[in-house]
């Protein structure tokens, strides 16, 4: 069968490639439908629960979406009076961005103060440029002294602050919402040209939501704009160097064209947005579209060398070829889609992409390949008689040594599995852009000088409308809060207990004794009716109550800690609640508490698709060859590869994120690559050829090694390229894949002819001990 399916396929090669050719015109058109989706929201299932916590706490209060100026002062003195008039002169201009709602500053703090019993609430600054050092004095005092402000929008040290613009970005089409971060981010960045121009003794970092989502696709339209033709000049230079043929190098590089472009149109096709991870996905299709072309051309131009026309040498490449591509193909897919059971789903996408590419890479390798090939006047060099080959070497030195490397393999790879126990889930946000981007810049400074980039949401309901004012509830919520904020994680905290509590110390002549909830219900209203009702046009308090005040919004800043530690730190929340309140407890939310959260069910979730993909590989492979034994002695050269790197990585880093979660999964299909080239040589020599297991061996070195070779250095090669990336996620996916890559290729030359020949039980007139291999060597 598979003999007279590469025989149809090299004969009717012109009419198959013209076929071809309408079925990717049709899949290329796809590429009018991409759109790429840089949102937070996309790496959540609509089902999340973080997510929908997030989603109903920004319907009752303000959005989430933000913009901070994060101001520097290079004096050291933020409370100058031209660094006040620049902190100033931007609150009042923030207004005016692009989508703004609210703008929260120190100069427009929300002061409080009773001058003949009558509640005074105005700005903490105004006027900064004539202010009196008398002056300058008391707004530092003050400042120094308000809780809500202290390392929050103020630095205890007085050398930093921040104006936080919360936006309501539109939201109707993803184009849009683009569109319009795009346009926001611009006009912060004119904004803050313009006030560094005026005043050279501040410095302007950009924070918030919005930056983050500009810095995702930033760093994504860079590796898009550079890597990906990087990468692709790459292999072409490489695939002349290796294969010693530019015709060759030609027809490789028009097929992974192709495969790349119609991958990228079914993506278009489906509906799939491109994403800061898919879109790494025409790398991958790109790297192991390579792989099939180099197993079909380096065996082509070996039977080319042997005399062969072009055509019966494509023949002999199809036969020999056909079965082992479309298995190593079918298996990478099959390690690909097991990333569905992914929690993320950016990264299912990115295994049914990548999936989708390895078997169109494989369509064009046996439609356009063949016919490219013998059209095109390829020649390969005679093969020299009597030249002993590198590989006949390794194979000699795999067999001769078979009984030392089999246990000592077999022990330092076990040895080296077990230290993947090392790892853990510590997943951050700052750390996935490298030390060179504004963004990692300005988030550093902002930990280390003013407010945690981490912040923790709790939306706590009273249960009935208007509640917010029941002192009993807001005794339960500041006890909350002040526990909360007694953990050394917890460097600020927005509370509209610690707003009460300073109104109702106001309306008692400023006695410090009274900074405390209100005895009644009815004060507690009043103080908040008066409170509201001086405050401006558009800095009420919908980011601390909802509008039936019924629940209350709880905003705390966290430093110092990653993914693992503020899953910890919201379990402490819920055992307090649990405790002392439980018809409080809720769990809680926001982004860095929805990415924690998502980080630690993708590393379960991956785990069991890693599992399901080994059995279902081995299924296939054990159907394939039709050999239980040869099924299963594949599981070792297929595993072993990732733990071994995953072992590495414990020791060096010790660390999971995101990224590093799915390499297991993304290399799996990829390394039982090697496994299936060397074990379907094998056998057909076995069978076919009749020829016993050391001999088998050696003919699989020489038939196999080079193309394996080839394709682990291209494959190398080409993640390695994600190493040059800003986004620190796909540097560690790139190190790990081009780890486990080039781990998979030492073990099955060391492993498996060791192991082979252990298992694979010879009759009695083939048998050859050692004594008689070193004899005919000789």
């Amino acid at each position: 069968m598979n003999d007279r399916l590469a025989i149809w396929l090299v004969h009717s090669r012109n009419k198959i490639a013209l076929a071809s050719l309408f079925i990717i015109i049709g899949l290329t058109l796809g590429l009018t439908q991409l759109q790429f989706n840089g949102s937070y929201k996309i790496f959540f299932d609509d089902d999340n629960e973080q997510l929908i916590a997030h989603d109903k706490n920004e319907s009752l209060y303000i959005k989430s979406n933000n913009l901070l100026f994060v101001f520097e002062a290079l004096n050291g003195n933020i409370y100058s009076r031209e660094n006040l008039a620049s902190v100033e002169s931007i609150t009042h201009q923030a207004w005016q961005l692009p989508y703004s709602t609210r703008v929260d500053s120190l100069t427009n703090y929300q002061h409080t103060d009773v001058v003949d019993d009558e509640l005074i609430v105005a700005d903490l600054v105004e006027e900064a440029n004539e202010l009196t050092d008398q002056q300058l004095a008391r707004i530092k005092n003050i400042a120094s002294n308000e809780v809500t402000l202290v390392n929050r929008l103020v630095s205890d040290r007085h050398h930093a602050t921040g104006v936080n613009v919360v936006l309501n970005m539109p939201n109707h089409t993803k184009q849009a919402e683009g569109k319009a971060t795009v346009e926001l981010v611009a006009a912060a960045r004119q904004l803050r040209a313009e006030i560094e121009a005026q005043n050279p003794n501040v410095k302007i970092h950009l924070q918030g939501l919005s930056i983050v989502n500009t810095a995702f696709n930033e760093s994504t339209e860079y590796d898009a704009m550079y890597l990906f033709p990087l990468l692709f000049v790459l292999i072409v230079l490489m695939l002349l160097f290796l294969l010693r043929s530019a015709w060759s190098a030609f027809v490789t590089t028009i097929v992974i064209i192709l495969g790349v472009v119609i991958s990228e149109g079914f993506v278009g096709w489906i509906g799939y947005d491109l994403n800061q991870v898919n879109v790494m996905a025409p790398i991958i299709i790109l790297t192991l579209a390579v792989c099939d072309c180099v197993h079909l051309l380096a065996s082509y131009l070996h039977h080319l060398s042997l005399g062969q026309s072009r055509k019966d040498a494509m023949t002999e490449a199809m036969k020999i070829n056909l079965q082992p591509v479309f298995l190593t193909s079918f298996t990478t897919a099959i390690g690909f889609l097991a990333m569905n059971t992914s929690d993320v789903p950016p990264f299912r996408e990115l295994g049914n992409f990548a999936a989708f590419g390895v078997m169109a890479a494989f369509f064009l390798s046996i439609t356009i390949l063949p016919a490219l090939a013998v059209w095109l006047p390829m020649k390969a060099k005679p093969m020299a008689q009597g030249k002993t080959l590198w590989s006949s070497r390794i194979a000699e030195f795999s067999i001769k040594h078979r009984k030392v490397l089999l246990p000592s393999v077999l022990i330092i790879a076990t040895g080296l599995g077990s230290l993947t126990l090392l790892n853990e889930l510590n997943d951050n946000t700052v750390a996935y852009f490298d030390e060179s981007t504004e963004f990692r810049q300005a988030s550093e400074f902002m930990e280390q000088n003013l407010t945690g980039f981490d912040v923790l949401n709790f939306s706590l309901d009273s249960g009935e409308t208007g509640g917010v004012n029941n002192p009993e509830f807001l005794k339960q919520v500041d006890d909350f809060v002040n526990w909360f904020k007694s953990q050394p994680e917890i460097v600020n905290a927005l509370s509209y207990t610690d707003t009460i509590k300073r109104l109702n110390k106001n309306m008692h002549g400023n006695d410090p004794t009274y900074y405390k909830i209100p005895e009644s219900r009815e004060l507690a209203s009043q103080y908040q009716l008066l409170y509201e009702l001086s405050l401006p046009y558009g800095l009420d308090l919908n980011n601390q109550v909802d509008s039936q005040k019924r629940s209350v919004f709880l905003a705390f800043g966290v430093v110092g800690t990653q993914a693992k530690g503020l899953i910890e730190l919201d379990q402490r929340a819920q055992n307090w609640f649990a405790q002392n309140a439980p018809q409080l407890a809720t769990p809680a939310s926001g982004i860095s508490t929805m990415f924690a959260h998502v980080g630690k069910k993708n590393i379960d979730s991956m785990l069991s698709g890693s599992v399901i993909a080994i059995i279902l590989i081995t299924i296939t492979l054990i159907l394939a060859l039709g050999s239980v034994k040869f099924g299963l002695m594949s599981l070792l050269p297929n595993v072993f590869p990732a733990l071994i790197t995953f072992g590495i990585w414990g020791i060096a880093v010790g660390q999971v994120d995101l990224g590093v979660a799915v390499v297991f999964s993304l290399t799996l299909g990829i390394v039982v690559d090697d496994t299936v080239h060397f074990f379907s040589k094998y056998q057909r020599a076995r069978n076919q050829l009749r020829q016993s297991t050391a001999d088998a061996v050696r003919y699989a070195f020489n038939t196999v090694a080079k193309p394996l070779v080839i394709t682990t250095i291209v494959l190398v090669a080409g993640f390695s390229v994600l190493m040059l990336s800003n986004f620190t996620a796909n540097v560690k996916m790139g190190m790990m894949i081009s780890g486990t890559i080039s781990a998979a290729l030492i073990f099955d030359f060391l492993l498996l002819p060791a192991l082979l020949m252990k298992l694979d039980k010879q009759t009695q007139d083939e048998n050859i001990t050692d004594e008689e291999t070193v004899a005919s060597q000789a």
